[in-house]
């Protein structure tokens, strides 16, 4: 972890939990602050890594951390269903592990296993550009054979984040590379990047999702290829305030899947699988905004330019 003093406009600095002498916390967060700011936090849960809180420049926290209904929905996060490693046993034949990294819990037959942040790097690159560099290992459930755990791939996670007068920006690429064992990903409809908006900020609620064609609602933008979308909707004293979903070039031309529950998903692994075998990588970016107002007067479109 690079020392909190080099940051001169930014600070990184960890939950202060009270607890009894020799004990820790699983679960914790690295909050990210600008100039005083609260921006953000690097929260470590039970089963993979996430963004939560995060606030528009105003102040308001936008997403939810594990809904009721999809608990495994964690604010902005990363995950993958079909997660298959080929395991070597005697006479050089394979054996096919098969994996969850996206429900909390063995789902259609697949183990959960976790992503584990070992280790972040911050970077202040301009006063108002922070860069964090997170090491994740994509971690096998524990089981007879591997009491510890195996490591099945080993993620860089490079987080950008620009803070504004209106939006903060939060872009995410994901270097996901196989660790000791050729992988397959995929085809699943639980991957990759998602954001939840929390309770009041749905289309359920009462909140606005639109795409960059003027559609409005999941149903009419789900299965549609768009280059961004928006969820606002009405905050605390009659305020507007919303994010926005945008794939970076490497992440674009997939269809969409988004809900009026308040689920948006960048899924490139939806229609077709990936096989990873040493020395290759799953490369794909996002960008988070995350804004006061609604989608005009952030100006979403606007940022969608710049990526």
């Amino acid at each position: 972890m690079t020392e909190e003093g080099r940051l001169e406009n930014f600070s990184l600095e960890g939950d202060q939990v009270a607890l009894p002498k020799g004990a820790w916390a699983q679960s914790h967060r690295l909050n990210v602050r600008w100039r005083g700011r609260d921006l953000t936090a690097l929260s470590q849960g039970a089963f993979r890594a996430y963004l939560y809180p995060v606030y528009t420049p105003a102040g308001f926290a936008m997403t939810s951390e594990s809904p009721l209904d999809h608990p495994h929905h964690n604010s902005l996060w990363i995950g993958a269903d079909h997660v298959n490693c080929y395991l070597p046993f005697a006479g050089g034949a394979l054996e096919e592990a098969n994996y969850n990294f996206y429900v909390n819990d063995i789902f259609q037959g697949r183990a959960p296993g976790r992503i584990f942040s070992v280790d972040v790097e911050a970077e202040e690159l301009a006063a108002d550009h922070l860069r964090l560099a997170q090491t994740l290992h994509w971690q096998g459930p524990i089981e007879w054979g591997a009491p510890e755990r195996r490591t099945l791939a080993v993620e860089t996670r490079t987080i950008d984040i620009r803070p504004g007068e209106t939006a903060n920006l939060f872009d995410v690429r994901s270097q996901l590379r196989a660790a000791e064992w050729d992988l397959h990903i995929g085809p699943t409809r639980h991957a990759y990047f998602g954001l939840r908006m929390t309770e009041g900020l749905r289309v359920t609620d009462g909140a606005t999702m639109v795409d960059a064609e003027g559609r409005v609602g999941g149903k009419a933008i789900s299965g549609q290829v768009s280059d961004w979308v928006d969820c606002s909707g009405e905050v605390a004293g009659g305020r507007r305030a919303g994010a926005a979903l945008i794939p970076f070039a490497s992440a674009r031309g997939f269809p969409w899947f988004v809900s009026d529950w308040g689920t948006l998903t960048v899924n490139p692994m939806a229609r077709e699988g990936y096989a990873l075998k040493e020395g290759d990588a799953l490369d794909f970016a996002v960008r988070f905004v995350v804004h006061d107002g609604d989608v005009e007067e952030a100006d979403v479109a606007g940022m969608w330019e710049g990526v």
